[in-house]
């Protein structure tokens, strides 16, 4: 089976925009950090020193999806401010959420 084609020329026009800032006046975030960690029926919710805020269901976290609600909330902060971190010695959680496994590749 064969197909015929027919090169066909269009005229492409292109707008361009003046840029109203210089990308050094943007504000990207270089770094995360963990300010404040809260829970709902369904996610965690990580709020960011950058002021994002970051929202993970619990089923993508089965050991803290299992557990009570009360044991949830017995988690440590790492001194990084990177790593949420359940003992196990404190409540019946024994896991730890990195900040990186959420937030994807880091650009510079």
């Amino acid at each position: 089976m064969t197909s015929k084609v027919k090169a066909v020329e269009a005229d492409l026009t292109v707008k361009r925009y003046a840029i109203a800032y210089p990308a050094s006046e943007y504000t990207f975030p270089h770094q995360a950090a963990i300010h404040d960690v809260r829970f709902d029926d369904s996610h965690i919710h990580l709020d960011l020193t950058d002021g994002r805020i970051l929202s993970i269901p619990l089923w993508w976290i089965p050991t803290v999806y299992n557990a009570p609600a009360e044991d949830r909330l017995k988690f440590e902060i790492s001194r990084s401010r990177t790593m949420i971190i359940w003992d196990p010695d404190k409540g019946s959680i024994n896991d730890e959420l990195r900040l990186e496994d959420y937030l994807g590749p880091r650009r510079e």
